[in-house]
Order: structure tokens, then sequence, then C-alpha cells
């Protein structure tokens, strides 16, 4: 039952819209009764929410609601005309208010043109369609009209048309004669006095062209590889022209010989038959064809001719069909063995080549760097490409990651692969907010490099690193890459920002197994690392660093301060 109810509204909503078309401008002649209307279906909501319904006509450029006279009257969703005049031309819409908020529902641009006092027409109102002949066609009077029980008439050329009276006009089989301007005059009465709307159409019946030869067979003779024992379909199509030709005849010969007819019993038919013939239109053009069956082909078949014959208005046409072995040839052995391997293997190579891109995946992504001389830095606006973030305690100094930071890190990146680094202790000047100038330089660089340890981690310091934690997974200004310096056995002094980073972006330092700059822990940092041209710098910006020297010892106003940088 439910889907039954869907279907009559489709339909309701279907009939609603061809009355109702979404066009925006509208042509419409003077002196015709004419209607605006929109959906039912966009007035119920706003009925429900207490909404009210006005029409309004723009006038210079302002909106003016639209007042009810005994000519334009307003009924539900319609606005109608009674009839129209020249005047109505402009831009109307409908708007639904509650008082305190305007929706516009829809908008048109109407047109009213005038009247040609001397034919039934204007010639700037009406559609035109262009037909070919022999074809069927209707002509349709468009929905002009609400009102049920409408007088309806049709004119050709301006005068009554064969007493037609229904909104359809048809035609079984279009001519040249067909072609003229039609007009749909429906009488609507209202208050005992009688209005009217027209619809015209002009109709164009096109005459194809004379075909060179209006009959003929479609193909040429030809010859068909086939095989000893395979079932052979032959097929022959004559072309009529555009009119079924009723002494038209299509036929099969076999040397000369009628084949027999088709009984449509596979077990009954005998081993070549002729089914039968077959009449086709295709837009305004007539075919018709008849296909001879070969159940199974002989060897003598290879010797016969098959000839196709065509015949209407005295002339005749013929195609001849011959049949001749094909060319075929086993596929060799060591071809069918080759591609038997090949099958078998094709999934292992695959596998084993997905599993050397993963292993190699940080060497391949390495060598595509270098070829292609991308260049990640360009036009970012950042000044460094790494903040590195260590561990500087006064009290229990670790030389040997002081060293790291200081020297290893910088002389591989640095000098090697023409990586910018800013480390606290070396570029940074004393005399500024520290808190601050930790912000500053992390927001300058491209990445944030932490050299984690156990000592890093248990440092009442950690306020600042999580101050840069933050501008990295919550602003996402910068990419975090972890070294794990020195083994940590409890991850849960990580603090909880630490634990979101992916653990693709952790390289562990393994000592003197990382220290060569082609090992697998540089490649892996380098990976993590924006990629950029390599640039390689001179060594002399590092040949005064000694860290045992003052000049690198870390900057601090007294050992109550611990800092991470």
């Amino acid at each position: 039952m439910t889907l039954i109810i869907f279907f009559v509204m489709l339909i309701m909503e279907s009939a609603a819209a061809k009355l109702c078309p979404l066009r925006a401008s509208i042509d419409i002649l003077e002196g015709e009764y004419f209607f605006l209307c929109y959906l039912e279906s966009r007035q119920e909501r706003f009925q429900e929410e207490g909404y009210t319904i006005n029409w309004y006509k723009e006038t210079a450029g302002k909106q003016q609601l639209i007042k009810e006279t005994h000519r334009i009257v307003s009924q539900m969703n319609f606005l109608e005309f009674w009839p129209a005049e020249l005047s109505d031309s402009g831009d109307y819409s409908v708007i639904h208010s509650n008082g305190k908020q305007n929706v516009t529902i829809q908008k048109w641009t109407l047109n009213v043109l005038e009247r040609n006092k001397s034919s039934c027409f204007n010639e700037n109102h009406l559609t035109t369609e262009i037909k070919s002949a022999g074809v069927g066609h209707s002509l349709k009077c468009n929905d002009l009209s609400v009102y049920e029980n409408d007088s309806i008439t049709w004119y050709k050329d301006c005068k009554n048309y064969e007493h037609e009276t229904e909104r359809e006009l048809n035609f079984r089989s279009l001519t040249v004669q067909n072609s003229g301007i039609y007009t749909c005059k429906i009488l609507i009465s209202r208050e005992g006095t009688i209005y009217h709307s027209t619809n015209t159409i002009k109709l164009v019946v096109e005459e194809d062209a004379p075909e060179a030869f209006t009959l003929e067979i479609v193909g040429h003779h030809e010859e068909i590889e086939t095989e000893i024992g395979k079932e052979e379909i032959l097929n022959c199509t004559g072309f009529l022209g555009n009119y079924m030709k009723e002494d038209a005849s299509l036929y099969w010969l076999i040397n000369q010989t009628f084949p027999e007819q088709c009984t449509g019993i596979p077990e009954n038919e005998p081993s070549i038959c002729e089914e039968e013939l077959k009449k086709l239109q295709l837009g305004n053009k007539f075919y018709i064809t008849r296909l001879l069956r070969i159940k199974k082909v002989r060897d003598e078949d290879m010797h016969h001719n098959f000839t196709c014959m065509l015949q209407a208005d005295e002339s005749t046409r013929i195609k001849i069909v011959k049949l001749k072995k094909g060319k075929t040839q086993d596929l060799p052995v060591h071809i069918f063995t080759t591609g038997m391997v090949l099958a078998l293997l094709f999934p292992f190579v695959a596998v084993a080549l997905a599993f050397v891109f993963v292993m190699f995946r940080v060497d391949f992504v390495l060598f595509y760097r270098s070829i292609c001389r991308r260049d990640d830095t360009a036009g970012d606006g950042k000044e460094y490409d790494a903040f590195v973030s260590y561990l500087k305690d006064c009290v229990s100094p670790i030389e040997e990651e002081r060293e790291f930071a200081l020297k290893i890190l910088p002389m591989i990146l640095e000098e090697n692969f023409g990586y910018k680094l800013c480390i606290f202790e070396r570029d940074v000047f004393p005399g500024g907010a520290f808190v601050d100038d930790i912000h500053s330089f992390i927001d300058k660089s491209r990445r944030l490099i932490i050299i984690l340890s156990q000592n890093y981690v248990s440092d009442r310091a950690i306020y600042e690193l999580e101050s840069g934690l933050h501008k990295s997974l919550v602003e996402r200004k910068t990419k975090i890459i972890l070294i794990e310096y020195m083994p940590i056995s409890d991850y849960n002094f990580l603090p909880e920002s630490l634990s979101l980073l992916p653990s693709k972006r952790v390289v562990k330092w393994k000592k003197d197994k990382s220290l060569p700059v082609n090992s697998r822990f540089w490649k892996n940092l380098r990976y993590l690392m924006p990629a950029k041209p390599i640039k390689i710098k001179t060594r002399g910006h590092y040949n005064n660093l000694d860290l045992g020297s003052e000049a690198a010892q870390p900057w601090n106003e007294g050992c109550g301060f611990n800092a991470i940088v």
C-alpha cells in the first residue's frame, strides 16, 4: 500500500512539474490567458511553519506586492492573468514570509509579446521541429490551462486543420506536405467570458536526398575462413531505400540450387537450410534480411558458391560468399611452456619485488630525491631545516651526548648533505627570554630533532619540551624526528604528547655502527628530513669547535638552571 501511494505521489509531482516549468524566462502573447506557478511540494513545508505566501513584481529595482484584481488572481500556488497585457512584462517572484524571515521560492522573467494583427501567431513565439519524411511523429499542445473540459482546436497556417480536437496531433508517416505552422488553441470559460491560450509549432519535414542506388546488398563479395565441422551462419541483408517495397525478394542459392527451408527444430534441421525472410526498419530506412545456416562445414562446402539474390523493381543485386580453410596453427610447445612458467613465477616475482621495495624503501626514496633534485624547502618561509633539542645539565653533563649534538650531527647533516641546523648552544645569543627563544626557533625550523635519553625524559625541564611538542603535534607546523641516543627500557617515562609520535619517526643511534655516513642511521635520518639538493659546505665552520674549550660550554647563568634545547 505504501508503495502504491509513493507512485501516485510521484505521478502527481511529475504532472505538476509539467504545468510549472522551472525555466527562468517565459514568452507569452498579449491578450491570452496565462499563469505562473510553482510545485505544491515547496508550499507544504512553509504552511506547516506558519508562513504566508506573497507574489511580487519588480518595478524600478524594487519589489512590489501584487494585489489581486479581477484580471490578476492569486490562487494557491498559481498566479493567473485573465488575460496578459503588455504592461505585465517584468520580473516576478513568490516569497514565503513568517514576519521575521523571507524565503524566495522561485523567480521568473515574463516577456509579453505584441500580437500580430495580420496573423494568428507571432514569429517570435513559436518552436521549430525538424523531422525526416517517412517517420511517425506527434505535435503536442503544451499544458496551457489547469482547467478540465477545455475546448481544443488545431490550425495549420491559420486555417482549421481537419477538425482535430485532441491535445496531440499524430502523423503516422510524415511527408513533405505536412510541413507548416501548426497552432493549438485552447478555449477557457471564466464567469461567462471566453479566454484562450495558444501554442505554435513550426514543423519542417525534410526529404532525404535520393540514394545513388536505392537497391543494394549490404557488403561485398567475401571469403570466410572456417574449419571442417564448424557451424557457420551466412547473413545477407538488402537495403530497399526509404520505403518498404512489397515486391522485394531476397533468397540464397547454392551453386544455382535453392536450399531447404529451416524447420526451427534442431534435430530435424538439414545440414544447410535457409531461414525465414525478415523485414527491418531503422529510422526512415528499410531493409530485408535472410540467414543461411550451415550446421557443419564439410570439405565439399569449400568448393560451393553461396549466392545471395536481391530482387525488386525489376532490378537484381547479387552477393557471392565462399568458404575457405583458415590458417589454423597450434601454439608451439616452447611458447606454451614459457607462458606457463612465467604465469607460475609471476606471483612469486611480484611478492619478491614488494618485499625488496619495503626493505629498501628508504634507499629508493633517497635515490629518487638525488636524481630529481627535489627540494621541499623552497618558498616555505623557514630559516632552518631542523631545531636540535638535547639535554644540557651542568650538574651531571653527558659529554658523549653533547659531542653528538654539537659535533657529529651538524658535521654529517650540514657538511655532507647541505642541511642547516639550529642548535641553541651554538646559534642563540644569551640575553633573551628562554621559553620565547625556544618557541621562535622551532617556528623557524622544518623539523624538530629530539636527542632522547633516560636523563632527558627525567629532567625537570620537561615544560619547555612539551611547549615545543605542542607546536609540532597540535599546531602541526613542525614535524618531529626522535633520535634514541641511549637505549630506554621503560617508555612510560615519555610525556603523553611524545607517545603520540609514530614509531616510524624514531631513529636509533648504535654508536660505532652508526658513525659511517652511509650507515642505516643516517639514511633513515635523511629520509625523515625534508628533501633538499645536496650542497656540501666547507669545514671551516667547525674547525674551531672544541668541546673542551670555554667557547663550547653551554650558556647558563647558573647551575641551578636546566635547559632543554
